[in-house]
């Protein structure tokens, strides 16, 4: 059995170090706020708070098409929410593997797809769930717009994200330096 050397090379590291590194990459981008990516996913999240807090407000759980409507919104407002907080903190840089612009549009078309479905059951329904200058079918009402509204945002959304997935407009360098948003 070999002998224990008698002169042993350590290194210490405070864990203050590696915690201090960790936290200073986490900055927000504001220019990612300021693109049009940015802006629009603050208006999808705004109008889409708007459109299932003013279901939620009536008794929605009485109508089975509100529970849909109640759905697509929460779903996407939460996935909204995560998909704002990874390019604002540029964590999608740090999951390059992923093909962002792929995802994104991806996403956006779905999203545009069942807003129009909740949009349409929202509107259709307002007329046979409430009575006509109340304070449920004025709500409704207002979510119908609200969701008409968030619509057209994950369209122009859907839009944008298809343009910068084929690349329209730049290049692979200069996509790759801005981060992937416009």
């Amino acid at each position: 059995m070999a002998e224990f050397p008698s002169k042993v090379s350590t290194r210490t590291s405070s864990p203050a170090q590696g915690a201090g590194a960790s936290v200073s990459a986490l900055r927000p981008d504001l220019g990612f706020v300021r693109s049009s990516l940015g802006a629009l996913m603050l208006l999808q999240l705004v109008l889409g708070l708007l459109v299932w807090a003013l279901i939620a407000d009536t008794p929605h759980y009485v109508y089975p098409a509100y529970g849909w409507v109640m759905f697509v919104a929460v779903f996407l407002w939460l996935v909204t929410i995560i998909f704002f907080v990874l390019y604002l903190f540029q964590l999608h840089m740090k999951l390059y593997m992923v093909p962002w612009p792929l995802v994104l549009m991806i996403f956006n078309v779905g999203a545009t797809v069942l807003y129009i479905t909740a949009f349409i059951t929202c509107s259709a329904s307002v007329e046979l769930t409430s009575l006509k200058g109340t304070r449920p079918y004025n709500q409704r009402a207002a979510a119908s717009f609200f969701a008409c509204l968030v619509m057209i945002a994950y369209g122009v959304s859907a839009f944008f994200t298809f343009q910068a997935w084929r690349g329209v407009g730049s290049n692979a360098a200069t996509s790759q330096m801005a981060g992937g948003y416009a």
